[in-house]
């Protein structure tokens, strides 16, 4: 058995023999010494903020980047993932050198940046609780702590939610000692999970609510915006512990394919006190349905995210919104550096979006018509998906309309074309005002968490909690019920409350839970984390990427509808993991592969 440094195959402690060397490592006589870094507020701050360089930017992680893995998209060529082949590195999980002073989001990946953020976030824990180091305020040392427990736990998160679970490091290591022992070993995602958790609540015990309210915060103040707080603490601890208790993860841990209760009371009880703050503080509230998009994309250089974004990625080069995600996801005619991408959604991914009043499209009552399937659709399908025939441009050419019918310039006559006949606008704001000068303004980011994510994973956390079992249940320590929370997201949008035939009982409350995700957080990542941990990943009702075929009518409708099956994506067990590099698993028996790969 070797003995080597765990750097080889974490990442760990190399960046704490290396990348911190010059910090920790250092004789006296030295430049830098640990009191210069660790010593007093702003030059410890400036060690945690390292982390925050950490996170991945999820759609320009390349020039371009699959990060969408379910059913949502599909693009000229068929992604990896559809063919059941996860041992690509993509440009989300694995495949740069870390560089935290690196400001080109191109560079980032999962897999080497969240180990050195675990290592940096170990090292901050131990310097701040070494006697006679920090001189500071009670309040400064334990914004500090906090922060650096939230980043060990998000990015255990950001590693558990691909890979499964991992040994939990919660301390220091050295580069030459033993990996043969227990605490090495490789823990199953639930056990990781309770481990985030206890790291979750810590923070969540220590950090502010908002850091202009607090001294430490006063010197950047209206520039807090971004910092790590109670809220990012508490909403992931209550998504770690949905995470933890949720189907797929507790039969890996259990055997038994189904919601965990005392996991799920937990959640919701997190979830529940999240809420029970921003209903007391106004920190955080939901966005008007007038200011949604505010969520995804601003105009003139200016951040998203609004009242509602709780967590988004760090900016890195506020270009890169042109160059990445319009070039990838607008037409190539635009002239907006689109290459061979063309991200689009899928027909069978746009069949979750509800009729104006508020029913499924599969509900009889719905009013919905297969021969004119874009007519009386609820608010955010126009916000999100561009049809045939919508203004995409402020042009008096040949752009200025989708042309998405058979034959239609959007849908063949430009290279790439769009396979599906659709776009999608979440992140490309495409309408009659759009220019190419404007989009040199656009910000566009995928958030993290936001507030209506928060109450849908609190309608199902109540759902299946110890304390719930229907949806006119609550956590317990909030008084708003599972169904109360769906209708908030809801009527946000537009729509009325859910019918009666959808509360009535349990199952029928979850699926609309289930369509209710996928609209709200269509292109946000959500979805292949959901169907995963929901083990409907291999659900032939998710299988199927499909196109819409049609003519254009003289009226401007749509004729001879068809939909075409593009490709059925390969999903199975082995898929609830991604597989684990060979060069990682082969070193040390406590660190296996995962289960089919």
């Amino acid at each position: 058995m070797k003995h080597i440094k765990f750097y080889i195959v974490f990442f760990i402690a190399v960046l704490c023999s290396s990348s911190c060397e010059k910090y920790l490592d250092r004789a006296p006589e030295a430049d830098i010494s640990e009191r210069e870094v660790f010593g007093n507020f702003i030059s410890f701050q400036g060690f945690v903020e390292e982390m925050y360089n950490c996170i991945m930017d999820p759609n320009k992680g390349g020039a371009w980047n699959v990060y969408l893995f379910a059913d949502e998209t599909l693009n000229n060529s068929p992604y990896n993932f559809d063919n059941g082949n996860y041992w690509g590195a993509e440009g989300l999980f694995y495949g740069q050198n870390v560089n935290t002073t690196d400001n080109n989001p191109r560079s980032k990946r999962i897999w080497e940046y969240a180990w050195y953020a675990i290592a940096k976030a170990n090292t901050a824990i131990a310097r701040i609780d070494q006697d006679g180091l920090f001189q500071g305020t009670e309040e400064e040392k334990k914004i500090l702590k906090g922060q650096a427990l939230f980043f060990r736990g998000w990015f255990y998160f950001q590693i558990a939610q691909y890979w499964g679970g991992m040994p939990y490091i919660t301390r220091e290591l050295s580069p030459t000692e033993s990996l043969i022992t227990e605490e090495f070993n490789r823990l199953n995602f639930q056990e990781t999970a309770k481990k985030m958790a206890e790291d979750f609540r810590a923070a969540a015990d220590l950090l502010p609510a908002n850091w202009d309210n607090i001294p430490a915060g006063e010197a950047t103040s209206g520039q807090n915006a971004t910092r790590i707080n109670k809220y990012h603490a508490l909403g992931y601890l209550g998504k770690a512990l949905l995470f933890a208790g949720s189907p797929m993860i507790n039969e890996e841990a259990t055997g038994s394919n189904s919601f965990d209760p005392a996991l799920c009371q937990q959640a919701a009880e997190a979830f529940g006190e999240l809420l029970t703050l921003a209903d007391q503080t106004g920190d955080y509230k939901m966005q008007t349905w007038s200011t949604w998009t505010d969520n995804f994309w601003r105009w003139n250089n200016e951040r998203p995210g609004g009242t509602e974004v709780i967590m988004a990625p760090t900016i890195y080069d506020r270009s890169r919104v042109r160059w990445s995600t319009l070039g990838a996801t607008m037409p190539s005619s635009f002239g907006l550096n689109a290459g061979s991408s063309a991200d689009v959604p899928t027909h069978n991914f746009i069949k979750n979006y509800a009729m104006a009043n508020g029913l499924p499209i599969t509900d009889p009552a719905s009013g919905y018509d297969p021969n004119d399937p874009w007519t009386g659709r609820e608010p955010r399908f126009y916000k999100d998906i561009v049809v045939d025939g919508d203004k995409i441009f402020s042009c008096s050419c040949s752009d200025a309309t989708a042309q998405l019918f058979n034959g239609g310039r959007h849908r063949s006559q430009i290279q790439p074309p769009s396979v599906t006949g659709y776009y999608a606008k979440r992140y490309s704001p495409m309408d009659a005002s759009f220019t190419v000068s404007k989009a040199n303004g656009l910000q566009a980011y995928v958030p993290y968490l936001r507030l209506a994510d928060i109450y849908l994973m609190y309608a199902e956390a109540v759902l299946y909690a110890q304390n719930g079992g229907t949806p006119q249940a609550t956590s317990g320590n909030y008084s708003l019920t599972a169904e109360g929370a769906m209708n908030i997201v809801r009527n946000r949008a537009q729509l009325p409350n859910l019918d009666a035939k959808f509360t009535a009982n349990k199952q029928a409350f979850f699926e609309e839970i289930v369509r209710e995700r996928a609209v709200e957080l269509a292109f946000e990542g959500a979805r292949f984390q959901d169907l995963r941990r929901w083990n409907r990943n291999g659900d032939p009702r998710y299988l199927d990427k499909t196109a819409i075929d049609f003519d254009r009518g003289p009226d401007g409708k749509p004729v001879n509808l068809h939909e075409r099956l593009i490709i059925r994506r390969v999903a199975l067990k082995k898929h609830n993991w991604l597989p684990l590099q060979v060069k990682f698993i082969n070193l040390y028996q406590g660190f296996p592969q995962n289960p089919g790969w």
